[in-house]
């Protein structure tokens, strides 16, 4: 570009930038805050090279660290950024009990794992609920768009993608993981398990709807097999109902339900007879 060009390039960008409502931390810091929070909850993993802080200095870090994170936000928040770090690290301990409760339910019904330390260390369906889990206190402290970028965090390292916004019980699994998406407005009850594939979507994904429950609830002791799809925010699962894989699904079902997909097959011998 000439120098007149790029000038008038700049201008154009300068123009757009100003427009924007919203400036936000970056996806780096906002990853290394998600990942040294969880390990602050659990160390069960530790670097080659690390070298030994207390406990006490870890936690006021994160707190340094998280409102740093807030910042950028600042003038959409409904209270002082310390107001929420505050309230957000008041709220820790209720989150650490629910992902104990997690991953005790993930190494009870898992028969490959072989322990909590596995399934915390390890499984990408855990990481998930853990930053979800971190990302809706957010949410109900009312900060904008930072837990949905935590979650997407945890979405672009697992595959799962659960939105902040949705409402999940204890003991919660999701195993293997990959393809899972929970939408904004799913209400999932307690020991309710999941697999690979599964999706809680909507019917509807026009704007308009934005206020609107669009997502499915599924009630207490629900299992949901692999690649299963249930849509609609009036669909309700009843609980104890188990939903075979592939399962496609956009009405209620009572409790203690079996709903399973039948098709038909087909074999054939490769061989051919001369």
């Amino acid at each position: 570009m000439t120098p007149a060009e790029q000038q008038q390039f700049f201008e154009r960008m300068a123009t757009q930038n100003a427009s924007f409502r919203y400036y936000l931390p970056s996806k780096p810091d906002v990853g290394r805050f998600i990942d040294n929070l969880i390990r602050f909850l659990f160390p069960i993993t530790q670097d080659c090279r690390a070298f030994t802080v207390s406990t006490a200095d870890t936690y006021r870090d994160l707190n340094d660290k998280l409102s740093c994170l807030l910042k950028p936000l600042k003038e959409h928040l409904p209270v002082d950024r310390e107001v929420i770090v505050e309230r957000f690290f008041d709220l820790l301990p209720n989150t650490y009990d629910e992902l104990l409760l997690d991953s005790q339910a993930i190494a009870a019904f898992d028969p490959a794992a072989s322990g909590v330390e596995e399934v915390i260390a390890i499984y990408p369906g855990f990481y998930a609920i853990a930053v979800y889990r971190i990302a809706h206190v957010l949410t109900d402290l009312e900060v904008p768009l930072l837990p949905r970028m935590m979650t997407e965090y945890a979405h672009s390292h697992t595959g799962i993608d659960i939105h902040p916004n949705a409402e999940i019980g204890s003991s919660f699994f999701v195993d293997h993981g990959t393809g899972v998406v929970i939408g904004e407005t799913a209400v999932i009850g307690s020991n309710v398990k999941l697999y690979q594939g599964v999706t809680l979507g909507a019917t509807n994904v026009a704007k308009s709807m934005a206020s609107k429950k669009r997502h499915p609830t599924i009630e207490d002791n629900v299992i949901i097999y692999a690649n299963a799809t249930i849509l609609g925010g009036r669909t309700v699962v009843g609980h104890d109902s188990v939903i075979g894989g592939n399962v496609w699904l956009t009405q209620s079902i009572e409790p203690y339900s079996l709903v399973y997909h039948t098709s038909q097959i087909e074999v054939r011998s490769l061989t051919t007879e001369h």
